[in-house]
């Protein structure tokens, strides 16, 4: 798996999260730390992306379109395009975003509607309308 496929989905959730305002947020070295971890690797992996001027302005204009439909495959293309563009073009730059990558250390992404993503689960995880969990006694 190349590098920008595997930056995207961190960027993806940041859009997601922060929506039209994930360029700013990006910025804004105050942006909410309580927003979910994936997100805020994507931050992360983001703003580094940025501060590399000479692709800078499409990396964005990707990423503002994805903000507006996080769940669109060809949105997610556009990104992992640009990224992947960027990193191709400079060896620095793809090897600091390697080293965030393996420092972001186990990830797990749930995308969509009722989605569940667990490291360990050690219960019940229901997803679903008008869903019931029940157990049933033994006598």
């Amino acid at each position: 798996m190349d590098l920008a496929t595997q930056v995207v989905p961190y960027i993806a959730a940041a859009a997601g999260a922060y929506g039209t305002a994930v360029i700013e947020r990006v910025r804004d070295s105050a942006a909410d730390a309580t927003v979910e971890a994936t997100a805020g690797w994507g931050r992360r992996l983001l703003g580094r992306i940025l501060r590399r001027q000479e692709s800078a302005a499409e990396v964005e204009a990707a990423v503002r379109d994805l903000a507006q439909d996080p769940d669109d495959a060809d949105r997610v293309a556009a990104v992992r395009l640009q990224v992947r563009k960027a990193l191709a073009d400079d060896p620095e730059l793809a090897a600091e975003v390697a080293a965030m990558l393996q420092a972001a250390g186990t990830s797990v992404t749930a995308s969509g509607p009722r989605s569940v993503a667990v490291q360990e689960n050690s219960g019940i995880i229901q997803t679903g309308d008008s869903s019931s969990a029940w157990q049933q006694r033994r006598p």
